[in-house]
C-alpha cells in the first residue's frame, strides 16, 4: 500500500513553519525528521505513524484508534499507528505531529 498523499500534504502544512524539518521516504511511507530523527510519517500501512517517548507509550494507546507499531512482529513502545479517523481535524492532526516533533527534538541529533 502507498502512503496516503493527501495525508501526507496536511502533515507538511502542519510542519511549513517548524525549522530544520526535512522528508524522506522510509519504511513505505513518506518520513518527516527533527534533527535527522523520525517524528512523523504518513505510514505506508496506512495512517499516521507518530514518535513518542517509550515511558509515554502504555497512556497513549487506546486500542481503538490509537495502537502500538508493530515492526517484524513485534509492538515497539515509542512508535505508535494512529488511525486517520483520530486525526480528522487539523486540530487533532497538529497534537500529533507536534508530539512527534517535541521527542525527536529531545533526542541527540543525527
Amino acid at each position: 500500500m502507498a502512503y496516503d498523499e493527501d495525508l501526507a500534504n496536511r502533515i507538511r502544512e502542519a510542519v511549513q513553519d517548524e525549522p530544520g524539518i526535512r522528508e524522506k521516504r522510509m519504511f513505505g511511507g513518506l518520513g518527516f525528521l527533527a534533527g535527522g530523527n523520525l517524528a512523523v510519517s504518513a505510514s505506508g500501512q496506512g495512517g499516521l505513524m507518530v514518535r513518542v517517548d517509550p515511558a509515554d507509550t502504555e497512556a497513549l494507546v487506546d486500542d481503538r484508534v490509537v495502537h502500538r507499531m508493530v515492526m517484524r512482529g513485534r509492538a515497539m513502545d515509542g512508535w505508535l499507528r494512529v488511525d486517520l479517523e483520530a486525526v480528522d481535524t487539523d486540530d487533532q492532526l497538529r497534537h500529533w505531529v507536534q508530539r512527534g516533533l517535541a521527542y525527536a527534538r529531545s533526542l541527540p541529533p543525527k
